[in-house]
């Protein structure tokens, strides 16, 4: 059965009806008996802590898993979801968390797979193109159709997997942590052509962690609780703190007790530190700044602004070109070997942007990933050889203190949610006591539960002496954790202001490359 057409019958049902859905794996039930209905032509927000089940419950809907039991409506009509294809035949798209695209593909050839036309390709090519000229015009999802993939931005790349959903007829769209990724800047964007959708009738299923953007974007939100819809409401008569409570179960602090920093001595510096790429591209110019002990340096900035570049370079990942960097006392210069096994030697720890790549070893275990950088430490044994009973206590440890879920130290890095992996990484770096810490992108992908315990651990870690150089596009988090707040824009330090005396106007500013009077 197809998606049901014709507006009278729509008008009688909700776009989609779960019915008592349930999902095990193994001893591990994701989903207990899940109800839930999202009417038509609304944006429904989908909240919960990792590993509450959000994500199975969307795959169940796209056909990705099965559900044991439980039945799934659409447009009023019963169906048997046994595969994406079957998903697709009924109007139901998806945008995943991780893109699911070809990078050496064009953004035509990627929207024409699976729509070819025959062996010449041109027919399906063709009304490909009209599918994706007739999609940028009606809800402002530009995007050049001849570019490489690999060309595009993160925001320009989720259009188009919202485009190929739609093209291929989607009435529901679910996207899963949709501006985990994205700038503030392409968020907003997203969100406009997100009400455009809603308004021209597409059902909209929106994952998320953050509850400004459940306030800002649904009509109503579902809340969900370690694999139990826990509550319903409409998102005009509820509050971030109530939602929240649902989440997590227990009242939840939603600001940071920051307290005042106590900075001592300087533990990490540079000095007219700059960087040119292999193409002689300026992507650092001139850096100069300082972290002491026991106080929160945060860098804010549009992403892409030298950010990566700068915490690559500190934590040794890449070579700097220009000026120096002194790290707990040693001085290191451009000529050089730096590499990131010398940097955390000298007592530096890193949490870097991109956990997949940098942060995690994804086929490997949980305990194995969790002392990756610490392998010939007394955290894998005292032996020449790997004492894995003294592995897993260590990861099993970690796990309990940073609430890592599921708690089994035997699981695959790749089988954790986005916010667990991002949760053994931080237990790690943070188990470590290091002298100085590069914290990139901290809370990406985390929810509210999470982020509350993260931050905690942060100004604890503050506290008892480290220098933290911080980085995050949330501008909000850099604001209510730093002492001092850097700016950068165009790979330059546009100026440095004290907490007290940034707001989001003069942070705005900077970050558009205005200097301020107040700028140190």
């Amino acid at each position: 059965m197809r998606w049901v057409q014709t507006h009278r019958i729509q008008d009688m049902f909700p776009a989609l009806n779960l019915n008592n859905i349930s999902k095990s794996f193994g001893l591990v039930q994701a989903n207990k008996n899940i109800d839930l209905e999202v009417a038509l032509g609304s944006i429904h927000g989908i909240i919960g802590e990792n590993g509450a089940g959000k994500s199975t419950l969307m795959n169940i809907i796209y056909g990705m898993h099965r559900a044991d039991t439980g039945e799934i409506t659409i447009g009023g009509t019963k169906v048997d979801m046994r595969s994406p294809a079957d998903a697709i035949q009924y109007g139901i798209g998806m945008v995943h968390q991780h893109f699911m695209l070809i990078p050496t593909f064009t953004v035509l050839e990627n929207i024409t797979l699976g729509s070819e036309g025959g062996l010449m390709l041109g027919e399906g090519r063709d009304k490909a193109l009209k599918h994706l000229q007739h999609l940028s015009s009606s809800y402002g999802l530009e995007v050049d159709p001849h570019a490489l993939v690999s060309d595009l931005n993160v925001g320009q790349r989720q259009r188009v997997e919202i485009i190929k959903a739609l093209k291929g007829g989607a009435k529901v769209l679910i996207l899963d942590e949709p501006t985990g990724v994205l700038t503030p800047q392409e968020a907003d964007q997203l969100f406009e052509i997100l009400k455009v959708l809603r308004d021209d009738g597409v059902s909209i299923l929106l994952i998320t962690h953050k509850l400004t953007e459940v306030m800002d974007i649904t009509d109503t939100v579902s809340i969900m609780r370690q694999g139990e819809m826990v509550g319903h409401r409409k998102t005009s008569e509820t509050s971030p703190q109530e939602l929240a409570e649902l989440m997590v179960g227990r009242a939840v602090l939603l600001e940071v007790d920051h307290t005042p920093a106590k900075p001592a001595e300087v533990r990490l510096s540079a000095s007219g530190l700059g960087y040119t790429n292999q193409q002689g591209v300026v992507e650092l110019e001139n850096i100069s700044f300082e972290v002491r002990s026991g106080e929160i340096l945060g860098i804010a900035g549009v992403s892409g602004n030298g950010q990566t570049q700068l915490m690559e370079a500190l934590a040794g990942m890449m070579p700097f070109s220009t000026g120096t960097v002194n790290i707990l006392g040693k001085t290191l210069t451009a000529e050089d070997s730096i590499t990131p096994r010398a940097i955390r030697d000298l007592g530096l720890g890193h949490i870097p942007e991109d956990r997949h790549t940098h942060g995690l070893i994804l086929p490997f275990e949980a305990r194995e990933t969790m002392i990756l950088g610490f392998h010939d430490t007394e955290l894998a044994g005292s032996g020449k050889l790997f004492d894995y009973t003294a592995i897993q206590q260590n990861c099993a440890d970690k796990m309990t203190h940073f609430d890592v879920r599921p708690s089994n130290p035997r699981l695959n890095a790749k089988n954790f949610s986005g916010g667990n992996q991002q949760k053994i990484v931080i237990a790690r770096e943070f188990s470590a006591n290091p002298g100085v810490l590069l914290v990139g992108q901290p809370t990406r992908g985390v929810d509210v539960g999470a982020i509350e315990f993260i931050h905690k651990q942060l100004l604890e870690l503050r506290d008892a002496g480290c220098a933290i150089l911080l980085v995050s596009v949330e501008l909000d988090e850099v604001m209510s954790l730093s002492d001092r707040i850097m700016v950068l824009c165009d790979g330059q330090n546009i100026g440095i202001v004290a907490a007290e005396d940034a707001d989001r106007q003069t942070l705005g500013l900077m970050m558009a490359g205005q200097k301020q009077e107040t700028a140190a």
